[in-house]
């Protein structure tokens, strides 16, 4: 059994951040920091496909990290077009490797969230990435290294299939898709939430 969900306030670039924590049983292997959708489309620390990444990391033993992004929730700041955020997660990195874990971390982050994500693994090598549906058609996102986790829906009309190929294809990045999945994978979290799972449990 994990722990209930904590909600906290941390020091960051534009103020504070709020954070939500979901811890596994025993001692934390490491930090999964989680990053949410486009700020100013609803996305949330609270939104399905992120706690759906945090809940698949607390079973696979790692500190589940959730900020909201500045002007989101109890984050004070305003939106800063994908730079000011990138900046906000580092924060929330820094201070769940003083609190949990110093290991390098698993960055995980859905359609915005994931390609800030790719932009803050320039910063902070991670220990592996997961990234769910990246807007990649939306925000320029760098390359990521090989054993990423790239997880895309068949029928998501949000990012476009073939805008998600195009940037994986030069990496030669392989992509799970998700069959009949929209953008939110309504329907197939816990598939989602399997994929994750079993993924980590073959990797090397």
């Amino acid at each position: 059994m994990r722990a209930a969900t904590r909600r906290l306030q941390v020091p960051g670039p534009a103020g504070s951040i709020e954070l939500a924590i979901d811890l596994p049983a025993g001692t934390a292997r490491g930090v999964a920091l989680i990053a949410h959708p486009h700020p100013q489309h609803g996305g949330t620390l609270d939104n399905k496909v992120v706690q759906t990444l945090a809940r698949a990391f607390a079973a696979l033993g790692y500190a589940a990290v959730r900020p909201n992004f500045r002007g989101v929730g109890a984050s004070t700041g305003h939106y800063d077009a994908g730079e000011g955020e990138v900046d906000d997660l580092y924060a929330a990195w820094q201070y769940a490797r003083a609190a949990h874990s110093p290991a390098p971390p698993v960055l995980a982050g859905f359609s915005f969230g994931a390609a800030m994500q790719a932009r803050l693994a320039v910063r902070v090598p991670p220990a592996r990435m997961v990234l769910v549906g990246i807007a990649v058609n939306h925000f320029a996102a760098p390359h990521v290294p090989g054993n990423t986790l790239l997880v895309h829906g068949e029928r998501d009309a949000t990012v476009p299939l073939a805008a998600v190929l195009d940037w994986a294809r030069p990496q030669e990045l392989p992509l799970v898709l998700v069959p009949a999945a929209d953008h939110f994978f309504h329907g197939r979290l816990q598939l989602l939430r399997g994929i994750v799972e079993h993924n980590w449990g073959c990797a090397s």
